[in-house]
């Protein structure tokens, strides 16, 4: 019998956080893919979406972020299997640290992070494809506050 709980999307919280007009860019998988995506994860109960948001960016990234409005609401699924995660993305801003190749993500999965410009995201494998314009907001190259973007449904990525 099928559990309802895993039925249910996955709610994770992700950072689109630029410093000196770079984007903090993470691995999005700890086994062999070069997929990078913004620095987050799950949803802890009982907790804040931007208290989760700090949690995970700190335990990626070694950095203490303020988190400000929601910018993107993304969704992807894996069409063979029960997985279908909703990320919701908050404009971040960079309190305190700097990236230490030496960080230890708790849970294994970051190895990898960089900042990267508008530019070089253009020859990486970044989800969502979304990602650079919401940042930069779109051609303009102003960080927007305007309405939050969603993307459609996906199949996942690895």
């Amino acid at each position: 019998m099928v559990n309802a709980m895993t039925l249910c999307p996955r709610l994770a919280v992700r950072a689109i956080l630029l410093h000196e007009n770079r984007l903090l860019l993470v691995n999005a998988w700890a086994k062999g893919s070069d997929l990078l995506c913004a620095p987050g994860g799950g949803v802890e109960r009982g907790r804040s979406l931007p208290e989760n948001l700090k949690r995970e960016v700190f335990e990626e990234t070694g950095l203490t972020v303020s988190v400000g409005a929601p910018c993107l609401v993304n969704e992807f699924h894996d069409p063979e299997g029960t997985l279908h995660q909703v990320d919701l993305y908050f404009r971040a801003t960079l309190v305190s640290g700097s990236l230490d190749p030496n960080w230890k993500d708790p849970e294994g999965i970051v190895k990898h992070r960089r900042w990267v410009s508008r530019t070089e995201m253009a020859d990486l494998n970044i989800k969502p494809d979304s990602l650079a314009d919401v940042a930069w907001g779109g051609q303009s190259g102003e960080t927007g506050q305007g309405p939050i973007t969603y993307d459609p449904l996906e199949p996942i990525q690895r």
